[in-house]
């Protein structure tokens, strides 16, 4: 199946497990209107990292650096991962993120992540 990344303030019909994958809840949307099926918090960037990264693109590389090797050296964070990729072998899998910046966000690391082999 596939992975798919949306803004969760873009509307979307999109069949497939909804995950919203970041640590604080999106301003102005209700637990209703965002029709999730989990809210994956262990899986997002440390609060010291996302606001060391502030959305800033010049550092971009360093943060994906940075949270790929949170995500894999983590046990919770790779439990995790793990139940979301045996998910998407079933679903598509829709990660659902507040950023604005859709070429610069932990969403697209997260994708990449998934998509890849985890280490065991």
């Amino acid at each position: 199946m596939s992975i798919i990344l949306q803004r969760i303030y873009e509307k979307s019909d999109e069949p497939g497990y909804r995950v919203l994958v970041d640590l604080v809840w999106p301003r102005g949307i209700s637990k209703k209107a965002a029709e999730l099926d989990d809210w994956a918090k262990e899986i997002t960037p440390t609060s010291a990292l996302r606001k060391w990264f502030n959305h800033d693109p010049e550092k971009f590389a360093d943060f994906k650096a940075a949270y790929k090797k949170e995500l894999l050296h983590d046990d919770a964070k790779l439990k995790k991962l793990a139940e979301l990729q045996e998910l998407q072998k079933q679903q598509p899998l829709i990660l659902l993120y507040a950023a604005k910046d859709k070429k610069h966000n932990h969403a697209l690391i997260l994708k990449e992540v998934l998509e890849s082999r985890l280490p065991k």
